[in-house]
Formats: structure tokens, C-alpha cells, sequence
């Protein structure tokens, strides 16, 4: 029944933003995890990617949390002098995490999830609301 399918098809995509909101929580605890010594990198950002799989016992094509890639984008620097991390010139690379791309990654995650949910009610309802016709 496609009902059913619409139901498996929302949950993979449930699942694929929940690993993806992991990730980007990730990056956000880790904004300013700096390296111990100059010469150890800081934190590099992680990119979530997702993948299509064909799910042969439901005939039908779900998503899943792909990769994790590592963004390969230069670190900033700063003028921190006193840092354990400092170079000579007293520059730290930072981690090249920005908490508002972050921040704005993590709304559509959340709203990516939220329409998942909405779909799996909806087919809830249907569902109950065949049941219920056929009962009489």
C-alpha cells in the first residue's frame, strides 16, 4: 500500500535529519576548540551529506545520512598573544566553524524534520480513516 511506503520514506528522512542536526551540533560545541600547540590544527568543521537508497522490500526510494565530509576551508586567525595555540606572531587559528551558517543549517534541518513529521501524521490519519470507513 503506498500509505505504508509514504510512512517508511518519511521516517528514512526523519533519520537523515537527525544525523544531520547531530553534525551540525557538533560543529557549534566545537566553534572555538582551538589547537594545544601551534602546529596542532584546530577543530574543522563537518558537512553532512545524504545519499538515495533503493529499499527493494518497499519498492521505493528513501534518503540516508551519506558522508561526513570535512570542510576544507582556511582557518581564521586571531590575535590572541597569551594562547598556548599562538604562533610566533601571536596569531591562533581558529576553527573554521561559523556559528551563523551553523545556526541557520540547523532551521532547515529542523523544518526538514518537522515536514517528515507532518507527513507521517497525515498518512496516520489516513490510514485510520480507511480503517474506520471499512468497520462501517
Amino acid at each position: 500500500m503506498d500509505l505504508v511506503k509514504s510512512l517508511f520514506v518519511s521516517a528514512s528522512g526523519l533519520k537523515a535529519q537527525n544525523g544531520r542536526i547531530r553534525v551540525i551540533a557538533e560543529n557549534i560545541a566545537n566553534a572555538d576548540s582551538t589547537g594545544k600547540t601551534p602546529e596542532e590544527d584546530p577543530y574543522r568543521r563537518k558537512i553532512p551529506t545524504f545519499k538515495n537508497q533503493f529499499d527493494r522490500a518497499l519498492q521505493a526510494e528513501t534518503v540516508a545520512l551519506g558522508r561526513i565530509e570535512e570542510d576544507r576551508s582556511q582557518f581564521p586567525t586571531r590575535y590572541e598573544p597569551g594562547h598556548p595555540a599562538a604562533d610566533a606572531n601571536g596569531n591562533v587559528r581558529m576553527p573554521n566553524v561559523n556559528s551563523l551558517v551553523e545556526s541557520v543549517d540547523m532551521r532547515e534541518a529542523q523544518r526538514s524534520y518537522e515536514a517528515n513529521l507532518n507527513v507521517i501524521e497525515a498518512t496516520r490519519r489516513m490510514l485510520q480513516r480507511t480503517i474506520d470507513i471499512l468497520r462501517g
